[in-house]
């Protein structure tokens, strides 16, 4: 069994991350085929901005998946959630910070890999973007307390596509987030 593992500080921010563009690692009989063009990550971006709510998928300590809705918010080329301490998706977090995050379509997919990194009270200046951002999309403020935790996932791996024109515009993007 894999040693436990804890959600990662915070890097220091780098650079932009640089992405490779390409296929999705798909069987061959789903009919992907190689191209010139892509589709551009603007379009991931975007529909991660717009959407109100995110599909989180982690992993329960003995390997079995569990799979929720949170609200979150697209910023900075990062994605943030949050949930309570006690709630099976951050203790799955807590044990392995690796996430999957997918909207809600699944005729224009959107699906975002990355690790989480907890997101700190001393981090007053994202907080406040975060609030500002929460109350402009739900109406609400960001609740922050002793008992939740906020999370950002940087991507490491975006795939999208269009049911419309799959495979034609699958595409996948890789980042390099080292500095």
């Amino acid at each position: 069994m894999p040693k436990a593992k804890t959600a990662l500080k915070r890097p220091q921010k780098s650079s932009n991350p640089t992405a490779s563009v390409g296929l999705p690692d798909m069987p061959a009989d789903y009919g992907l085929k190689k191209r010139k063009d892509y589709l551009p990550f603007s379009h991931a971006e975007e529909r991660l901005g717009k959407s109100r709510s995110y599909w989180i998928c982690t992993a329960r300590p003995d390997g079995r998946p569990h799979s929720i809705p949170v609200w979150g918010f697209w910023m900075d080329g990062q994605l943030y959630f949050g949930t309570g301490r006690a709630s099976r998706k951050a203790r799955n977090l807590a044990h392995n910070p690796a996430v999957s995050i997918h909207l809600e379509s699944g005729d224009d997919v959107v699906i975002l890999e990355g690790t989480v990194v907890e997101v700190g009270p001393a981090e007053k200046s994202t907080l406040k973007k975060i609030d500002s951002a929460s109350r402009a999309k739900y109406q609400m403020p960001l609740m922050v307390s002793p008992e939740t935790v906020l999370y950002s996932v940087r991507p490491q791996r975006v795939l999208a596509w269009t049911e419309k024109d799959f495979p034609n515009n699958a595409t996948r993007w890789s980042f390099n987030t080292k500095k």
